[in-house]
């Protein structure tokens, strides 16, 4: 049978990973078994996705990121140049806790931008936006955007990633998009 994806000749695809069709890897990338990656994604130069890592549909790892065990990625997450996950939160050299992996999850259409670091056990929540260089050391909810070490949050971001001014009721309008979301209790729902 042949592959249904596309992997550049300098990258290594261990047996037993799970890779669906329209994926592309490109140079020097490492593809450990155990993992699985979903339809169309793209996986930058140089990057590791490590056994028991899930990527969802259409996600895009741009170069220089490695995905640890006990990172699931949902559809349509942007992981950003030299990104950072970690999966130990006390790691030591001479401790071996390879059966410790803390889990991180990364919802839908997240975005993680350009050398942010994500603390292991600390999810980001669908559609959130968090800044270049950003550390994030605590759980981030949807459609928060944050920046800063550690990450603060200082808004909130439509699905097409741009900031979302709230009026008196509640209300902002994505001015890409003109979807419509809606602010009560600090917590952002899409209307409609």
């Amino acid at each position: 049978m042949e592959k249904e994806y596309f992997a550049h000749s300098s990258s290594v695809i261990d047996e037993g990973c799970k890779i669906a069709k329209g994926v592309k890897i490109w140079h020097f990338s490492h593809i450990m078994p155990g993992c699985t990656i979903g339809e169309n994604c793209n996986i930058g130069q140089n990057v590791v996705v490590s056994p028991e890592v899930v990527l969802g549909k259409n996600v895009k790892v741009q170069n220089n990121v490695s995905i640890y065990s006990g990172v699931n990625c949902g559809d349509d997450v942007f992981l950003g140049p030299s990104m950072v996950f970690t999966n130990i939160v006390n790691p030591r050299s001479a401790v071996n806790r390879k059966g410790s992996y803390v889990k991180t999850n990364v919802g839908r259409g997240a975005t993680i931008g350009a050398n942010a670091t994500i603390v292991c056990g600390h999810d980001i929540g669908e559609f959130a936006f968090v800044g270049a260089g950003a550390v994030v050391t605590k759980n981030i909810p949807p459609y928060a955007l944050v920046i800063g070490n550690p990450a603060r949050q200082t808004g909130w971001m439509s699905e097409y990633g741009h900031p979302l001014s709230f009026d008196k009721d509640g209300l902002a309008t994505c001015p890409e998009s003109k979807e419509n979301y809606r602010l009560e209790k600090g917590n952002v729902k899409k209307l409609g």
